[in-house]
């Protein structure tokens, strides 16, 4: 039976227990393997670890909470601060999420407290976590998702530690490769051809560098109290914005895919968002059509079926 949030909040009080939500556990076994179940297993002592090390008391465990991270609402003991600690898995594309939020340090991004990167441990300003941007019409929550995106993107420092948006795409791509000999991918052929042919075009002749969030959706920006609305969980590159904003482009594909002429509306909003933030709509529409077939692809990969049809669906209108 699925926990309940009281039932996590109450677990959570006494003694300072730990308790991992079901959602979290689910999708690392899933996607991370033996490797998953281990850092599953060391995780209340870790999180339990940091609690005493930063001086804090956890008021509950948000449960569902990410997908592949602990999210503990906490208070610090000195002066009854309320605070997130967040305790992720450690990835390619996560391990440098404190870097990014030290750069914009605030600006459009919620605030870093603390953090040991190693561990994957972050202690952060608390935001509404109940309010995200996908609360609003889509409409004005994209006016919202351009106006945010604009204090995001910032040129990176010299020296930078983040991946470059060519060779996260060449990453992908052989990623791409592999997949799409998956039972399931095979009416996918051509869009996968294009998506490879388009993305090996877009990372010979990139025109711009700055740091890019990486996983810019209205699911991940939320309310907050010193700015109507902060950026959380990004996996931070630096290459051109059109990468940053493609993920946006394909933000509530199910909803478009439920409207009459999804495909002019898919059209419509690249053309939209292209010209609010002044980014050339083919390299738009490249970018996502790579990243919706390489989303499609990871998601037949899990065994999420559905999902991937959603995506490939969503691609082929582009």
């Amino acid at each position: 039976m699925r926990r309940t949030e009281r039932e996590a909040t109450m677990s959570a009080l006494p003694g300072q227990q730990i308790t991992v939500p079901e959602r979290l556990a689910d999708t690392v076994r899933v996607w991370a393997g033996e490797e998953g179940l281990a850092w599953l297993a060391a995780l209340p002592e870790l999180v339990s670890g940091y609690l005493d090390r930063w001086g804090l008391t956890l008021e509950r465990v948000a449960d569902p909470g990410g997908p592949i991270s602990l999210i503990g609402f906490v208070h610090r003991d000195d002066d009854l601060a309320p605070a997130v600690l967040k305790a992720g898995l450690v990835t390619p594309e996560t391990d440098r999420e404190h870097a990014a939020l030290r750069h914009w340090a605030g600006r459009g991004a919620v605030l870093l407290v603390d953090a040991d990167p190693a561990a994957g441990v972050l202690l952060l300003e608390r935001l509404h976590g109940d309010i995200p941007l996908r609360s609003l019409a889509e409409s004005k929550a994209m006016l919202e998702a351009t106006g945010l995106l604009q204090r995001l993107w910032v040129p990176p420092a010299d020296g930078h530690p983040f991946r470059l948006v060519v060779d996260v795409a060449a990453e992908l791509s052989g990623r791409i490769a592999e997949r799409r000999a998956l039972p399931g991918a095979e009416a996918a052929g051509p869009l996968v051809d294009e998506a490879l042919e388009t993305a090996a075009a877009l990372a010979g002749s990139e025109p711009e560098r700055f740091l890019l969030h990486g996983d810019f959706h209205h699911g991940n920006v939320l309310a907050a109290d010193r700015s109507p609305w902060l950026a959380i969980d990004p996996k931070p590159v630096v290459g051109e914005r059109a990468w940053d904003l493609a993920w946006l482009a394909q933000d509530r594909m199910d909803t478009l895919a439920g409207s009459p002429g999804p495909r002019a509306a898919v059209r419509r909003r690249l053309q939209q968002l292209s010209g609010a933030l002044e980014v050339d709509r083919d390299r738009l529409r490249g970018w996502t059509l790579f990243r919706t077939v390489e989303a499609g692809l990871w998601h037949l990969s899990t065994g999420d079926r559905a999902a991937a049809e959603l995506y490939l669906e969503f691609a082929a209108w582009l």
